[in-house]
């Protein structure tokens, strides 16, 4: 799929950026360029992947177009990981989100038609439907700026955009499962928001699988999402006490600003025109164009009557689920 081919990964040396760029998926590409304004962590990476002589380290910020555009130069294909993510962080200084996860996607819609890159693919996340909070508020619009352009390019266009949305992603950074781990570990009691909150549950590997269906069958402007299974958080805790066999106790602390009691991958008004592939919801590009009348003088009878896609009604895993999950994940060591 990627054989002598360059790949650009923004954020690359994030959760997801690091793990894709260790898979065998890109392990006969020309050239992987990873992306980041982070030199300490681009150094970590770099020496634990030294066997690899594949991998290019690029310091730059998406802000600046510039750092951008040339890091692109002669690419073939964008994914692009880069955000602000912690949702607390973006609350407190929102402008900062906005010139990250909206103008810095902004910069890399355009440097990859620039630079004629062949498929960008951005990556979303739940917070982006019916959003409550900055980060969820600047992921939404970063999702419409991928969909303005592709409307603006057309079917047809050389470059192709595509977007994912997930959920937690298990070990990420922002993810609420390490921190619990670190909570177990240092003997104390294990923080929780609201017991009855629910969130999607999925593994980094998941990440990368669903990145990689919507750039194999992606069309431009479409927005893929996994279906994902969900926990409480009482049960996440629960889980992760039993696996350590610890004697941590369990604090309440109340919810978060910005929290939400559950998190929604797929809206109802995007349910309509959803396709179900598999284990897949495929959002395919709404083409309505700058026709007003089907915005303003049309309706849609059936919109009531359709749920959204949420870690409320996705598949709910218990206990004994969530520990056998956990297990997998090596990322845990348990």
């Amino acid at each position: 799929m990627f054989k002598n081919k360059t790949v650009v990964i923004t954020g690359g040396t994030g959760s997801f950026g690091s793990t894709f760029c260790k898979s065998n998926h890109l392990k006969l590409a020309k050239e992987i360029r990873i992306f980041s304004r982070d030199e300490k962590k681009q150094d970590d990476l770099r020496s634990e992947l030294i066997y690899r002589k594949n991998i290019s380290y690029w310091v730059g910020d998406t802000r600046d177009y510039h750092s951008v555009e040339n890091a692109f130069s002669g690419a073939d294909y964008v994914f692009h990981a880069a955000a602000l993510k912690q949702v607390p962080s973006c609350e407190f200084f929102p402008l900062e989100a906005v010139k990250t996860n909206i103008l810095g996607s902004e910069n890399i819609l355009n440097a990859s038609i620039k630079c004629g890159i062949k498929k960008t693919i951005i990556l979303s996340t739940d917070k982006a439907v019916y959003p409550i909070n900055a980060m969820g508020m600047t992921k939404a619009l970063m999702e419409k700026c991928m969909t303005s352009k592709a409307i603006a390019a057309g079917k047809n266009s050389k470059t192709q955009f595509c977007a994912t949305r997930y959920g937690n992603v298990m070990g990420s950074r922002g993810s609420v499962i390490p921190l619990f781990i670190k909570q177990i570990k240092d003997n104390k009691p294990i923080t929780i928001t609201n017991p009855n909150m629910t969130r999607f549950l999925m593994s980094l590997e998941d990440s990368v699988n669903l990145v990689l269906y919507a750039f194999r069958y992606g069309s431009n402007g479409d927005i893929y999402i996994q279906q994902s299974p969900a926990a409480t958080i009482l049960t996440i805790a629960k889980a992760l006490i039993k696996i350590f066999k610890s004697k941590s106790k369990i604090n309440y602390i109340g919810t978060r600003h910005g929290e939400k009691s559950y998190e929604s991958l797929v809206s109802s008004e995007e349910m309509i025109k959803a396709k179900k592939i598999k284990d897949f919801y495929k959002i395919p590009l709404d083409e309505r164009g700058l026709n007003y009348n089907k915005f303003f003088n049309k309706g849609n009878l059936n919109l009531e009557k359709i749920d959204d896609y949420n870690s409320d009604n996705t598949k709910r895993l218990d206990i004994n689920d969530v520990i056998n999950l956990f297990k997998k994940q090596k990322i845990f060591n348990v």
